[in-house]
């Protein structure tokens, strides 16, 4: 009888060990095919003719249309540099440099992917469109409040992602590319 308890047992802890993994690889994945800098991520083989698996179940799960690897890449940040929960009551900084790209936007969207900047102003922040620092970098203010420079207005209640988006860009394309370097995202202060 023993015998058969930790038999079952064993099958049981093997089943929600399989499954959970299971789930979380194809829930968030971001340990499986996603490639990590501070509190963004990116899925560089999403626009491959050829993903790998976990790459596959992201675009299901997510349902958008994808860049062609030569086209660009988005890095999606829905956590600050301290690892908190973007939230729309909060002001946040977005501060440094990103890999060289020929063109960048920033967008705030909300949990099903929606726009979430104010419908009468710019609904994204974008390279062409920014006041930069003598040495190249630049800080953008995301939040509800009016902030100095660079501001990009959101509206709404709730949790909320940061969607940086690199057109033609080398990153990941080898030494020097700058992938490394992506902005921080601090929180300022919230309602």
């Amino acid at each position: 009888m023993r015998f058969l308890t930790h038999l079952l047992l064993m099958f049981a802890v093997a089943l929600a060990v399989g499954f959970g993994l299971s789930w979380y690889a194809l829930s968030d994945g971001r340990l499986f095919g996603a490639y990590r800098v501070g509190p963004w991520a990116a899925w560089p083989a999403a626009g491959s003719p050829t993903p790998d698996p976990y790459t596959r179940a992201h675009i299901a799960r997510t349902g958008a249309l994808q860049l062609g690897q030569s086209e660009g890449l988005e890095f999606v940040a829905s956590t600050d540099s301290q690892g908190r929960p973007l939230d729309r009551a909060c002001t946040y900084r977005v501060h440094g440099t990103t890999p060289v790209a020929s063109f960048w936007t920033l967008v705030a969207e909300a949990q099903d992917g929606t726009n979430i900047a104010r419908s009468e102003g710019e609904e994204a922040m974008h390279s062409a469109r920014l006041a930069r620092n003598e040495d190249g970098t630049a800080v953008i203010f995301v939040g509800k409040r009016l902030s100095p420079l660079n501001w990009l207005e959101i509206t709404g209640d709730g949790p909320f992602s940061l969607a940086l988006t690199l057109y033609d860009t080398a990153a990941f394309g080898g030494v020097g590319s700058g992938a490394d370097t992506l902005p921080a995202i601090d929180r300022e202060d919230c309602a």
